[in-house]
C-alpha cells in the first residue's frame, strides 16, 4: 500500500525532517581527526530528546544506536564505537528521528580533516545525483525517472550505484512503500502521485557497486573495500516540482564555520 499523506501531515514530516538536519550539524560541530564515533552517536540522541522527539532508528529491528556510522567502505548502517576518525577519512552519517507520530530521515557524507580530491569528487558528485533525482520526484514521473537520473549521472564518472539497497517512502513509517532504487530506466515503475513522500538516497562507490554484509547483522561495506558515499532527502512529490522537506543548510552553515571545504 502506497500512501499519499494530507498537508498537515507533509508538515508533521518537515518538522521531524528538520530536527534529523539540526541534529547532523550538531554533529558535524565534532567531526575531526582523534574523534571516537561513539562520542557522535551520544551527541545525537541527547540532541534529538532534547527537542521533544526520540531517535528513529534506536532500536528499530534491533539496531542499537542513534546514528548510522559508516567511514570509508563503509556504504551504510554502521555502528558508532571506539573508532577513532583519522586525517583523510569520509564519513557518512545517516539520522532519523520520530516526532508526533512521523518519522524524519536524512543521511550526509562529511570530510575528516583534508580528504584526497579523488574522495571529495566523490562526495560533490554523489550529493549533486541527489538533487538531479529530486527534481525528478515530480508528479506524473516514474520511479525508475528518479533513478535512471541518479544512476546516468555518477556513472560518467566510472562510480557505481550500490543497487543492493534503496531508497523508500517515508511518514508514520520509517519504511514504506514504494521503494525507490538509485538506477533503473526512465517511464519504468511506479507513477508518482502528488502527497507522496520519498527518502530518496544514493549511495555511490569508488569502485564496484557489489556491497557485504558483516557478521554484526548490520553493517554494510562495499566488497572491494574502496570508499562510497551516501546522501537522503525527504521529498514530497508536487505536480509543478518535487518540494524538500529535509536540509542541509545547518550542516553546511556549520562547516562554513569551521572552515571545512565540503563541495
Amino acid at each position: 500500500m502506497i500512501y499519499t499523506k494530507t498537508e498537515e501531515e507533509i508538515e508533521l514530516i518537515r518538522e521531524s525532517s528538520l530536527l534529523v538536519g539540526k541534529t547532523l550539524a550538531e554533529v558535524a560541530k565534532l567531526i575531526e581527526p582523534g574523534v571516537d564515533t561513539k562520542k557522535l552517536d551520544e551527541v545525537a540522541e541527547t540532541f534529538i530528546r532534547d527537542h521533544g522527539a526520540v531517535p528513529g532508528f534506536k532500536g528499530y529491528n534491533g539496531f542499537p544506536f542513534t546514528l548510522c556510522i559508516s567511514p570509508n567502505e563503509v556504504v551504510v548502517h554502521g555502528f558508532p564505537g571506539n573508532k577513532v576518525l583519522e586525517e583523510g577519512d569520509i564519513l557518512s552519517i545517516d539520522c532519523g528521528v520520530l516526532k508526533n507520530g512521523f518519522y524524519g530521515d536524512s543521511a550526509f557524507t562529511f570530510p575528516v580533516g583534508e580528504v584526497d580530491e579523488e574522495l571529495r569528487l566523490l562526495m560533490r558528485r554523489t550529493r549533486e545525483s541527489l538533487e538531479l533525482g529530486v527534481k525528478m520526484a515530480v508528479a506524473g514521473n516514474r520511479i525508475g525517472d528518479i533513478g535512471n537520473e541518479i544512476q546516468t549521472y555518477v556513472e560518467q564518472f566510472g562510480y557505481a550505484v550500490v543497487r543492493d539497497l534503496v531508497g523508500h517512502g517515508l511518514g508514520r513509517n520509517l519504511h514504506e512503500k514504494p521503494e525507490v532504487p538509485n538506477y533503473g530506466k526512465k517511464g519504468s515503475g511506479v507513477k508518482l502521485k502528488e502527497g507522496m513522500v520519498l527518502a530518496i538516497e544514493p549511495m555511490v562507490n569508488l569502485g564496484k557497486r557489489t556491497v557485504m554484509q558483516e557478521r554484526d547483522g548490520w553493517t554494510i561495506r562495499t566488497a572491494d573495500h574502496k570508499p562510497s558515499a551516501h546522501y537522503e532527502h525527504d521529498v514530497v512529490v508536487r505536480k509543478g516540482g518535487a518540494e524538500v522537506l529535509s536540509t542541509f543548510k545547518f550542516v553546511d552553515e556549520e562547516l562554513k564555520k569551521r572552515n571545512i571545504k565540503v563541495l
